[in-house]
């Protein structure tokens, strides 16, 4: 129990994954859904940026008088949580993208009733 009260940043970040996935699953709204996602990116963020982070240690940046590497934080988590940021709103940019072209063509963000109507136009191409 000491270690979650120390660790809070990584228990937030669990519980945020948690919630993300939990929508991700849960909601038949496709908006609903990548909005679970995004919740499921920044608690990954959130952890890498609580895991790179070492109190007392300097920015990755070479300061005058401070010699070995020990005195900095370590720059690779938050190089790739900037990557990811990047990466996460692509792929949020695109499926908003598809996701307006489905309601274009169907009428609907739900997820089940797109799928039925998509095997019904199957069906209807197939005879």
């Amino acid at each position: 129990m000491g270690n979650l009260l120390i660790d809070h940043y990584e228990a937030v970040a669990v519980i945020l994954f948690g919630i993300g996935f939990m929508g991700l699953l849960l909601h038949k709204n496709l908006i609903k859904k990548i909005i679970g996602l995004n919740i499921m990116d920044t608690a990954i963020y959130l952890f890498l940026a609580a895991k790179g982070y070492i109190q007392g240690r300097l920015a990755p940046i070479l300061v005058e008088g401070v010699t070995g590497v020990e005195n900095y934080v370590n720059p690779i988590p938050s190089g790739l949580v900037l990557t990811g940021i990047v990466v996460s709103v692509s792929v949020t940019a695109f499926s908003l993208a598809l996701v307006q072209r489905l309601y274009l063509k169907y009428r609907t963000l739900n997820l089940d009733e797109i799928m039925i109507l998509a095997k019904k136009e199957k069906g209807a191409d197939n005879h």
